[in-house]
């Protein structure tokens, strides 16, 4: 893995503040991760029967931002992007993916999101989540996905690992 960029959070920021930082920290963790890797290596997924490769991470993370920021604060009916249905776990299976198509996803879904917050008057901006049919506020939907990160770069560690034996940053 190259340097670590990663921009941490403020020791003393307001709530907003931290869980933009935190959020975009757990972002950055993530792309960190699938630095320096081939397609190929992306594609490595961790032992049989399981489909789960850094690249799978990226497709899922780009699938949870989607579904956590455009599908509840802008369009309910927005389509997954690798699936016809809710279905979070079609995205684990990059074996015909690459990093442009995994990566472009995952940066527009983040742009998307960033800009979601930033326009929100509050945390308290309130959105329909329809996977469970009741109203979220931003705040709720930050946590959430920075709790997605949290536990999907754990995974990470453990695939890059595999990949070329790095320690967990």
């Amino acid at each position: 893995m190259t340097a670590d960029h990663r921009v941490g959070p403020p020791s003393l920021g307001d709530e907003r503040e931290t869980l933009r930082a935190f959020l975009d920290y757990h972002r950055a963790t993530l792309a960190m991760k699938c630095e320096g890797l081939t397609d190929e290596e992306l594609r490595q997924r961790s032992m049989p029967p399981s489909t789960l490769s850094l690249l799978g991470l990226v497709r899922h993370m780009a699938e949870v931002e989607r579904a956590w920021f455009r599908r509840v604060f802008e369009d309910h009916d927005a389509p997954m992007v690798w699936s016809d249905r809710i279905d979070f776990q079609a995205a684990y299976d990059a074996s015909a993916s690459t990093r442009a198509e995994a990566f472009g996803a995952w940066e527009a879904e983040v742009e998307t999101s960033r800009r979601i917050e930033r326009e929100a008057a509050s945390l308290d901006l309130a959105g329909h989540q329809p996977r469970w049919g009741e109203d979220v506020s931003l705040r709720m939907v930050m946590v959430h996905v920075l709790l997605e990160y949290g536990r999907h770069n754990g995974h990470a560690d453990f695939l890059r690992e595999g990949v070329d034996g790095t320690v967990g940053a």
